[in-house]
């Protein structure tokens, strides 16, 4: 195993929630022995990143009801695509090189399943995008 390889497979985090079996299909069983543990492993930067796209984005966010935070996550991962795209980096770059070569035969059906754990990953941490200016105040 080159050194690459095991160093980017050592550092991912486990994620004790996922099943492995024999009958889930192989988009299934990369989802879950590859796209879950990089994504864990990523979180903290994926919210930084979106803290960052909240600011970029004139801070309207911040004026949201929570249910429409929510929904303002997923219009950002869905259908800004210069984003999405960064986001899709940020997982991917994490690949090793026999990881790649399995996602790109089936790149689709996989970045709709990336980008669903990355939208639950921020959802999920809905509470860290508050208002830093209204925090300073307390």
């Amino acid at each position: 195993m080159n050194t690459r390889q095991f160093n980017l497979k050592s550092i991912r985090p486990e994620v004790p929630s996922t099943t492995i079996n024999d009958t889930m299909s192989s988009d299934e069983r990369f989802q879950n022995i590859v796209l879950r543990p990089i994504a864990k492993f990523q979180k903290d930067l994926l919210i930084a990143v979106f803290k960052n796209y909240i600011v970029k984005h004139k801070s309207v966010f911040y004026d949201l009801s929570a249910e429409k935070r929510m929904i303002y996550i997923e219009n950002a991962i869905q259908k800004d695509m210069k984003f999405r795209n960064s986001l899709k980096g940020m997982i991917i770059g994490q690949f090793t090189v026999e990881e790649y070569n399995i996602y790109i035969q089936n790149s689709s059906a996989l970045n709709k399943r990336m980008m669903g754990i990355v939208k639950e990953q921020l959802l999920s941490s809905l509470q860290l995008f508050e208002n830093p200016e209204l925090l300073a105040a307390v």
